[in-house]
C-alpha cells in the first residue's frame, strides 16, 4: 500500500468556528499562510454559512479574497446550501464540502431536518458543482455514537455514505464527532465500510475527547486509509455535541505518521510554529502534545 498520507487541515474552519473571542481576519490569513508554508496541501479555509449561526465564519469571503494562494494547495470551503456554494464559486474556492450525519437526532439539532432531507437538499448544489468542475467532499458526523441518539448503527453509516458517493461526492469524511470510538470499534466499522467502498473514497475525522484519536487513526492506517482530517493545535469542538473536545491535532498526527514511516510532505517544526502562533493570537491553550513537548 502507498506510504503517502494526505492531511486535510480543518483548523481555519472547524478549529476556529466555535471560538468565543473574535478571530481577526489577519490572524486567519497568517494561519493559512503558515500552514501552507509547513507543507499542508489541503486547507479548509472557511465556510459560507449564516453568520447568525456561526459568527466566526462571517469573514470567510474576505479570507478567500485576500488569500496569498500558494501553488499546489487546495483551498476548500464548507457550503451547506446553494447560496453558500455560489459565494464559494465566486471567490475561487478550489473545492467545497457538504455535511450531514448518520444520526437523525444530530441532523435535526444541527441542520433542522432529517438525514434524507439533508441529502436531498445537496442535490442541486452537487449538480452546480459538477457544471463548474468543482469537487465536492462530504462529512458524515456521529459514525460511532450521537449525543442524542446513543450508539450509531453501522448500516446507517453505510447507507449515508453510499448516498453521498452516488450523488457525486468524490470523498466522504467519516467523523467520530464526540470522540467516543476505540480502535476496536473503529476497525470493525471501517472494515465493514471497506466491503462496500474503497479506502480512497473515504477519509477519517476523529475527535480526541477520550484520548483515542491517534490510536483510531493508526487502526485506520493499518486498514489502508490514507486521508485524515486534523486541526492544528487541536483546535475545535462541536457546539451540538456536549462534552466534545477538539479535533485530533495535526502536529500529533504528523509525528505519529512520520514515526510509522509514512510520508506527508509536512515540516513538523514549521507546523508547530503555526499552531503556537494562532494559539497566542486568540489566547487559547495549545492542545498538541508535540507542541508542548517542543517548548
Amino acid at each position: 500500500m502507498s506510504d503517502q498520507v494526505t492531511i486535510v487541515e480543518v483548523g481555519p474552519r472547524d478549529g476556529l468556528q466555535n471560538e468565543k473571542n473574535v478571530v481577526s481576519l489577519d490572524a486567519k490569513l497568517r494561519l493559512i499562510q503558515q500552514l501552507g508554508e509547513a507543507g499542508l496541501t489541503h486547507i479548509e479555509a472557511g465556510s459560507f454559512v449564516s453568520p447568525k449561526w456561526v459568527p466566526q465564519m462571517a469573514n470567510s469571503k474576505e479570507v478567500f479574497e485576500k488569500l496569498n494562494r500558494q501553488k499546489g494547495i487546495c483551498y476548500s470551503a464548507l457550503t451547506p446550501n446553494l447560496k453558500g456554494f455560489d459565494i464559494a464559486k465566486q471567490v475561487g474556492a478550489d473545492q467545497v464540502a457538504i455535511f450531514t450525519a448518520a444520526s437523525e437526532g444530530f441532523t435535526q439539532k444541527n441542520i433542522n431536518c432529517s438525514i434524507d432531507d439533508s441529502i436531498a437538499r445537496f442535490s442541486p448544489l452537487i449538480e452546480q458543482a459538477k457544471l463548474a468542475n468543482i469537487p465536492v467532499r462530504a462529512y458524515v458526523s456521529c459514525i460511532v455514537a450521537c449525543p442524542y441518539d446513543g450508539r450509531t448503527k453501522t448500516e446507517k453509516v453505510v447507507h449515508v455514505t453510499n448516498r453521498l458517493l452516488e450523488m457525486g461526492c468524490y470523498e466522504v469524511s467519516l467523523g467520530d464527532t464526540i470522540g467516543v470510538g476505540t480502535p476496536t470499534e473503529i476497525k470493525a466499522l471501517l472494515s465493514t465500510l471497506l466491503k462496500e467502498f474503497s479506502a480512497n473514497q473515504l477519509a477519517c475525522h476523529f475527535h480526541d475527547t477520550y484520548g483515542q484519536a491517534l490510536a483510531n487513526q493508526y487502526a485506520a492506517l493499518e486498514l489502508g486509509f490514507r486521508t485524515f482530517d486534523t486541526s492544528v493545535a487541536g483546535l475545535g469542538g462541536c457546539p451540538y455535541a456536549r462534552g466534545a473536545s477538539g479535533n485530533v491535532s495535526t502536529e500529533d498526527t504528523v509525528y505519529m505518521l512520520h514515526g510509522a514511516g509514512m510520508k506527508t510532505g509536512i515540516d513538523l517544526d514549521l507546523l508547530v510554529q503555526a499552531g503556537e502562533q494562532i494559539c497566542e493570537s486568540i489566547g487559547r491553550t495549545n492542545c498538541s502534545n508535540v507542541a508542548l513537548a517542543k517548548r
